[in-house]
């Protein structure tokens, strides 16, 4: 039996009075990325294999993806930190997580290359790489008014530019925030904060969409609803279990593989 394109799990949720939308990126709009858990995942085992802890790769792998899919939707400095404690545990001396973060960006661009060239000189087209039905979804909100912010744990120029490369920039109205060097002073906790504090706009009045937890919590946490996209990347077609027990978890209201299901959607978003 087939999932439902559309799993309703808080049958009284809506969003009929919605003014603002928050959005991740990576996985929720777009697949530029796709990849690049097994891209960290393989950095860190490789490395925590060289200390000699005697712990199978298969072990190290198991540890090493627990805490990168726990810690997905924040900032990639995270999981880096937990990266660094990792080592000092097997008794490593670790580098700066800040370095690593570097080491690791520097793996996964090499990796994405070639999808980015295509993008830019038009050998590729934008839905090619974005999560089915982003973009209708988009076009949808966008002309109800809502005011559009996109928060993404991907470092800000390469989001702003990978944002560009599929022409969604235009949509986010309200301004697109990612991850800073300066961790401490960016979180998408702290943006619905910020969001809140210097408008008119109530946290009722929030819709969140994401494949992380961090998104989830932070518009669930001030009273708006959310929607959790557990997709099976690259395919986009069926349920990532994990991911959707993740965002259970933290309070979604519903969960889609994909945006496909756009009228049954937006008919639970905006009942009549």
């Amino acid at each position: 039996m087939l999932p439902p394109a559309l799993e309703t799990l808080n049958p009284k949720a809506h969003a009929a009075a919605a003014r603002v939308a928050v959005f991740d990126f990576d996985g929720t709009i777009s697949l530029i990325r796709t990849g690049w858990f097994d891209v960290m995942v393989a950095m860190m085992v490789e490395e925590l294999s060289a200390l000699g802890s005697g712990e199978s790769e298969a072990e190290l792998t198991a540890v090493v993806e627990e805490y990168v899919g726990r810690l997905t939707g924040r900032q990639t400095i995270y999981q880096m930190i937990e990266f660094a404690e990792n080592i000092a545990a097997r008794g490593g001396a670790p580098k700066e997580p800040l370095e690593y973060k570097h080491i690791y960006l520097g793996l996964l661009l090499e990796k994405i290359r070639h999808r980015r060239e295509n993008l830019r000189e038009g050998r590729a087209a934008p839905e090619e790489m974005m999560v089915p039905g982003a973009r209708r979804l988009l076009e949808e909100l966008s002309g109800r008014g809502l005011t559009m912010f996109l928060a993404s744990g991907t470092d800000q120029p390469f989001m702003r530019e990978e944002a560009k490369l599929l022409g969604v920039d235009r949509y986010f109205d309200g301004g697109m925030f990612g991850a800073l060097d300066d961790y401490k002073n960016f979180s998408k906790k702290i943006l619905v904060e910020k969001i809140i504090r210097e408008s008119d706009f109530k946290g009722e009045e929030f819709i969140g969409f994401g494949d992380g937890f961090v998104e989830i919590e932070a518009v669930k946490r001030v009273g708006g609803v959310a929607v959790g996209v557990a997709s099976d990347e690259p395919d986009c077609a069926a349920v990532d279990a994990v991911k959707r027990k993740r965002l259970i978890g933290v309070g979604a209201d519903w969960i889609v593989p994909n945006f496909n299901a756009h009228n049954e959607l937006i008919g639970a978003l905006f009942p009549q």
